[in-house]
């Protein structure tokens, strides 16, 4: 045994296996602590720690394990410094993969969180990934004695033949950026486009913005460009509640007194008892026209927010039509008289 840890490549084969032993070792230890952390606080801060650290003690360890590995052995200096040069590659490398991993969860994190100023949009935290990788890969550059004003020079006159190849992508990039800085359109937003597709935001991308459509769950896929442009209603801003109107017309004989009696006393037990309704804003009936064969009117009634006016009206109307025939209120058939000039016997 000691005349083969004598021999330098078997030291080094060692080292390399040692290293990876150790590293497998740390990265089970680590995440028996975090779960153990994790049943004894409710904080969710440290499955972001856990996540972003994830498989950097093994790489650290294996690093490690390779430089002491070359100073075991009898080699070049010019392969000891292309070796020492690696592994602080390696090692930067992981620290970057590891904030990039931490910044991209903390952002998801912090949007998803009520009242949060930042974007539930994967846009935002790609965007944040990338500085962080381009600030690291200038880094790793400096680190390696390479010049980084000859390559940022070739990259600005590179670039602009890359741009002009790709303008729509960036077109839509720079669309998506916007429609995200202006808060306008938001993810979980239910919006309206100028075309007629509707249904909740999912995401904001780099080159397109995805819509869920409602009730049906379907998939509406738009580009962030034609997204800026378009005419969009938002029915979650200023505020998720809205109005929900619904037309009623009553007979010229009825009571209009009892009608709006009646009908204001079903849209309050309509809010109160059906989900999604708000009972503590008072409905509102507005006499509105004397139609052909009846009077018309409109009711108000307050609702959470837009998918939630379909369960109301749909409850509201079938109440409302159950009430007036126990009342007596009369809902009038559309009627239409036809006077006849000459002789009908003609005819």
């Amino acid at each position: 045994m000691t005349e083969l840890l004598s021999i330098p490549a078997v030291r080094s084969v060692l080292f390399v296996l040692a290293g990876v032993l150790a590293g497998v070792l740390a990265e089970r230890v680590l995440a028996r602590i975090a779960r153990s952390v994790a049943t004894w606080t409710q904080n969710e801060w440290d499955d972001v720690i856990v996540h972003s650290i994830r498989g950097i003690p093994v790489t650290w360890f294996i690093a490690g394990g390779a430089a002491l590995a070359v100073r075991a052995s009898e080699v070049t200096p010019w392969l000891r410094d292309t070796v020492d040069r690696s592994v602080t590659v390696v090692l930067i490398g992981s620290v970057v993969v590891a904030v990039m991993r931490a910044t991209g969860a903390v952002i998801e994190r912090m949007s998803q969180a009520a009242d949060s100023p930042l974007p539930a949009a994967s846009l935002v935290s790609n965007l944040a990934r990338l500085a962080i990788g381009v600030l690291g890969l200038f880094l790793i550059l400096q680190n390696l004695d390479i010049k980084i004003t000859p390559i940022l020079t070739a990259l600005g006159v590179g670039g602009l033949a890359v741009a002009l190849a790709i303008q729509d992508t960036l077109g839509n990039l720079f669309a998506g950026a916007q429609i995200i800085v202006s808060g306008q359109v938001r993810p979980y937003d239910y919006i309206r486009l100028e075309t007629g597709e509707e249904g909740y935001v999912t995401d904001v991308k780099g080159r397109n913005t995805t819509i869920r459509t409602f009730p049906d769950g379907n998939l509406v896929v738009v580009p962030n460009s034609a997204l800026a442009s378009s005419i969009v209603k938002n029915f979650s801003l200023p505020q998720k509640s809205l109005w929900l109107v619904v037309t009623v017309g009553v007979s010229y004989d009825s009571d209009l007194e009892e009608v709006e009696c009646v009908t204001l006393n079903v849209a309050r037990q309509v809010l109160s008892d059906v989900e999604g309704g708000l009972p503590d804003r008072e409905p509102v009936l507005r006499y509105e026209e004397f139609a052909d064969s009846s009077i018309n009117f409109t009711v108000r009634l307050f609702v959470r927010e837009f998918t939630d006016q379909f369960r109301i009206r749909h409850e509201f109307i079938k109440r409302l039509h159950t009430r007036y025939g126990q009342e007596g209120i009369e809902i009038p058939f559309p009627i239409r008289t036809v006077y006849m000039q000459g002789d009908a016997s003609a005819i």
